[in-house]
């Protein structure tokens, strides 16, 4: 025997589900997205607002997307499969034995190598090789300092000085363990345009 809800009865409880999902959706999509945001802005002001970059008084991009670098003036970052297009990020999904990609990697390091004035074997990985996320914002200070005569040279500021913006640049493993050092594209370029412009 099945028992049969009466009408006034389905309508009560409809009625319930009714303002629990209202409810809900008010704490669970109103209330709690406002308070996180509040707390973040808050506390942690520049990392809620995406990391922004500024140079002369304007936003100019977040450090942490990457983005692309084009002249010989400024230091370029990791390959990305996507153009450092922010809505196609992931990687390229070729295996390391794929043919496509080693042919790739030997072209790029040649590239890299001519492009730079320096041997195919001080090109480091990173120059040749996308990241997962296809818009890394950070290189390895190895290619950074690879590319820092070339920099120096479109700058006419000297080698050290574009090497000293590098080591300055140049964060170290979080918590002292954790990942590779690092150097961010963005704002290393913009440290060396301000350090042009003052020269200049």
């Amino acid at each position: 025997m099945t028992a049969t809800l009466s009408p006034r009865r389905t309508g009560r409880l409809a009625w319930a589900a009714c303002r629990a999902l209202l409810v809900l959706t008010v704490v669970c999509g109103v209330l709690y997205p406002l308070a996180v945001t509040g707390i973040a802005q808050a506390a942690f002001p520049d990392q809620a607002d995406g990391t922004p970059v500024r140079a002369d008084g304007r936003e100019v991009g977040s450090a942490l997307v990457g983005q692309r670098w084009s002249g010989r003036e400024w230091f370029h970052g990791r390959p990305s499969h996507s153009g450092y297009a922010p809505r196609a990020t992931g990687s390229g999904q070729l295996g390391a034995s794929d043919p496509r990609l080693v042919r790739t990697v030997r072209e790029n390091r040649q590239a890299v190598a001519d492009y730079n004035g320096v041997s195919v074997a001080a090109v480091p990985p990173d120059a040749v090789t996308g990241s997962g996320s296809a818009i890394d914002p950070d290189i390895s200070p190895e290619y950074a300092r690879i590319q820092t005569s070339r920099v120096a040279r479109a700058h006419h500021l000297t080698k050290g000085a574009v090497r000293n913006l590098v080591d300055e640049h140049t964060q170290g493993r979080d918590l002292g363990f954790l990942g590779e050092p690092r150097v961010n594209v963005l704002e290393l370029n913009v440290a060396v345009r301000e350090v042009a412009a003052a020269t200049g």
